[in-house]
């Protein structure tokens, strides 16, 4: 299994400069594992939380539950991520949080965070800096929902995550796995099954991309990120050329 401090570490290091002393704190933490299955929640909407979670294996996603039982997806997160950082701060939490495949996180309780933060403030600014991110991702999604065609959302949703893929060191040349399911991909992108079975079929026609069995495989990078009106800078990690994706 990867180790808390190496997946941390390194989520960390790519916006914010940590000190020897700052990493040696890091691979101090203490938690405990926890494996999840498919679509297995690892927070409910209400619950009040104890324990943030560091993504080490596979990947997890924030969801609102709607009344009807559906889900309107709000955000993934792969290894090196913290999902619920959020609840440090809120009294009950506002959204759930499952795995989207099989996966691993590690479960670390707050006094054992807010116990670092008082000893090393730069880890504490740069997990506040990840919520920061987050917030940052999730205005992302509202613009991308509400004003770009279902083409141009498609594809800059899969932008993303292959961006922050890459950042991390997820990809395998031009391919990166997302266990995201064809049902998933509509609750977040606000379309019908049919709807988003055509839109990945258009967006194959145009040579950017393929979306199948869980695996994204990027054929033309400047041409996906041209459709998805892709600009990474939301995102706030160092820049990366992907233009030889082509």
């Amino acid at each position: 299994m990867i180790s808390v401090d190496r997946v941390l570490t390194e989520k960390l290091s790519e916006h914010s400069r940590l000190s020897h002393d700052d990493l040696a704190a890091i691979r101090r933490i203490g938690s405990t594992p926890r494996e999840l299955g498919p679509n297995e929640d690892l927070i409910r909407q209400g619950d009040v939380p104890h324990n943030s979670a560091i993504v080490l294996e596979g990947m997890l996603s924030r969801y609102h539950l709607l009344a009807d039982g559906r889900r309107q997806y709000l955000s993934f997160h792969l290894p090196g991520d913290m999902p619920d950082a959020q609840g440090l701060f809120l009294t009950r939490m506002d959204h759930a949080v499952c795995a989207m495949g099989r996966a691993v996180v590690a479960l670390v309780p707050h006094k054992e965070l807010l116990r670092i933060f008082a000893a090393r403030p730069a880890v504490g600014f740069a997990i506040w800096r990840e919520t920061l991110i987050d917030a940052s991702i999730f205005r992302e999604a509202v613009t991308n929902n509400s004003a770009r065609t279902m083409v141009a959302r498609t594809a800059h949703l899969f932008c993303e995550l292959f961006y922050r893929g890459h950042a991390s060191n997820l990809t395998r040349g031009n391919t990166l796995q997302l266990p995201i399911g064809l049902t998933q991909l509509g609750e977040t992108l606000g379309m019908a099954i049919a709807t988003v079975n055509r839109t990945l079929a258009g967006l194959r026609s145009t040579g950017a991309m393929q979306f199948r069995n869980g695996e994204l495989t990027v054929r033309n990078w400047p041409r996906l990120a041209e459709i998805g009106e892709f600009d990474p800078t939301y995102l706030h990690l160092k820049t990366m050329d992907l233009t030889h994706l082509v």
